[in-house]
């Protein structure tokens, strides 16, 4: 039987929590003279919005919120040069995938990342061709935790919930799609992301 596979990106396809959170930290130090902390990145900031870190990092006043544009400009134009350098072919993935695709699974990637860099990066890695759907967190009105963008996969490709299996890595990923109903499978980094992580199913 067709299963829906929906893969989160950072952490998952790609290894990029690292770089999100790094950029981020430079443009924080560059407009505010601030950088997030190891710990509180892992215990607050992980796997959120750029945008909702730096709407919490207002609430913890720790920064202005006039300053909000210039380091969300900042940040995501230093991401784009981290994945240029960083990112590359990916065999395993596209291995990964194109094996799913060949049993007639339908793969698709759901991201808190916003569109210009989760493209980039799907190209880089060698995939962006190879997925039937891509996600991000400008086509949803709510984001991850909340589960609007899987459901709306689920909805779009008119799978029920327990054909569907969602391959998250950070708490507020693992979050919304277990509010979704359908399996979930947790990875602790993208280097466990393989074909042998569906190996019952090919």
């Amino acid at each position: 039987m067709s299963k829906l596979i929906i893969f989160d990106l950072d952490g998952v396809l790609v290894d990029a929590c690292e770089w999100h959170r790094v950029a981020l930290n430079r443009a924080l130090k560059e407009v505010c003279d601030y950088e997030i902390s190891l710990e509180d990145h892992y215990n607050i900031f992980n796997g959120i919005p750029t945008k909702v870190k730096l709407n919490k990092l207002s609430e913890m006043g720790i920064i202005p919120i006039e300053k909000h544009k210039d380091v969300y400009d900042r940040k995501q134009a230093l991401t784009v040069e981290i994945i240029e350098k960083g990112a590359s072919i990916d065999k395993s993935k596209i291995e990964m995938i194109q094996t799913l695709k060949s049993k007639g699974f339908v793969v698709a990637c759901y991201t808190n990342s916003i569109k210009k860099t989760a493209h980039l990066m799907l190209e880089k890695i060698g995939v962006k061709n190879l997925l039937d759907f891509i996600l991000t967190n400008q086509d949803v009105t709510s984001p991850k935790p909340s589960p609007e963008g899987y459901l709306f996969l689920i909805e779009k490709f008119n799978f029920d919930i327990g054909d569907v299996i969602i391959v998250e890595d950070s708490p507020k990923g693992i979050e919304a799609a277990i509010a979704t109903g359908c399996c979930v499978k947790t990875v602790k980094d993208a280097t466990c992301v393989n074909i042998n992580l569906f190996k019952e199913m090919v």
